[in-house]
C-alpha cells in the first residue's frame, strides 16, 4: 500500500482510536529491533502466514533507510530445496533470545506448540510483540500487543499496513543541542551547495 493510501485510510479512521494505536505499536516495535540492529523475526500461525507484513516491513524498511525493520519469515511449514529467505522454521524461535524481537501475529489463537516457543523465547530474554484477535493468553505473553477483534470497525489485513507504514516513517527530529563534527560538516557542505539567492 503506498503513502498516498496509507493518508486515505488514516483519514477515513479519523477519530476512531487507530491511527494513534497503530503509530504506538509501530513505534514498539521500531524501538524495539533498532537499537540491537535488526533481529526482527515475524511468525504467524499454522493456518496463516503474515507474508503480506513481511514484504510491506522489508519495503518500509528500504524506503526509510532502516534495514532492521526488515523482518525474518518464520515459517510452519518449510519446503525442502526452497530458497533461504523461506526455509526457516519454528527452531527459529526456539533459539530466540536477548536483544531479538518476536512479532507474532495471530488472527486466530495459535497452537500450544507455538505459544509454549513463544513463551520460552521471552524468557530468554526476547521481545515479543503481537498483533492478535484478543486472545488472552497471546495478550498476556506479549510486552506489547495490539488487539483486533471482530466488533471492531477495522481488519487485521488493514491494521498491518497502518503498523508497517508507521514503523517506517521518519522518526521525531533529534533534539537540538551540541552537534557532531559530521553533523557540522554535513551543514556547511549544504549550504556552500545550495544556489546562490536569487536577486531581482
Amino acid at each position: 500500500m503506498d503513502a498516498v493510501r496509507v493518508a486515505l485510510l488514516r483519514e477515513v479512521l479519523a477519530g476512531t482510536e487507530w491511527p494513534a494505536a497503530t503509530r504506538r505499536f509501530a513505534g514498539a516495535l521500531r524501538s524495539s529491533v533498532v537499537p540491537h540492529g535488526g533481529g526482527l523475526l515475524l511468525v504467524g500461525t499454522a493456518a496463516y502466514e503474515p507474508w503480506h507484513l513481511a514484504a510491506h516491513l522489508v519495503d518500509e524498511s528500504t524506503w526509510s533507510g532502516l534495514p532492521e525493520l526488515a523482518p525474518t519469515l518464520v515459517r510452519h511449514r518449510v519446503e525442502p530445496g526452497g530458497p533461504a529467505h523461506l526455509a526457516v522454521g519454528l527452531g527459529r524461535i526456539e533459539a530466540a533470545g536477548r536483544g531479538e524481537t518476536l512479532l507474532l501475529v495471530a488472527p486466530e489463537r495459535p497452537g500450544a506448540g507455538l505459544l509454549e516457543r513463544v513463551h520460552d523465547a521471552r524468557r530468554a530474554g526476547a521481545t515479543v510483540l503481537s498483533l492478535n484477535d484478543g486472545d488472552p493468553e497471546v495478550c498476556g505473553l506479549a510486552h506489547e500487543t495490539l488487539a483486533v477483534t471482530g466488533a471492531d470497525d477495522v481488519d487485521l489485513d488493514t491494521v498491518q499496513h497502518l503498523v508497517s507504514a508507521a514503523a517506517g516513517e521518519n522518526s521525531a527530529p533529534a533534539p537540538r543541542g551540541r552537534r557532531g563534527f559530521r553533523d557540522r560538516l554535513s551543514r556547511l557542505a549544504d549550504q556552500l551547495t545550495a544556489p546562490p539567492p536569487a536577486r531581482w
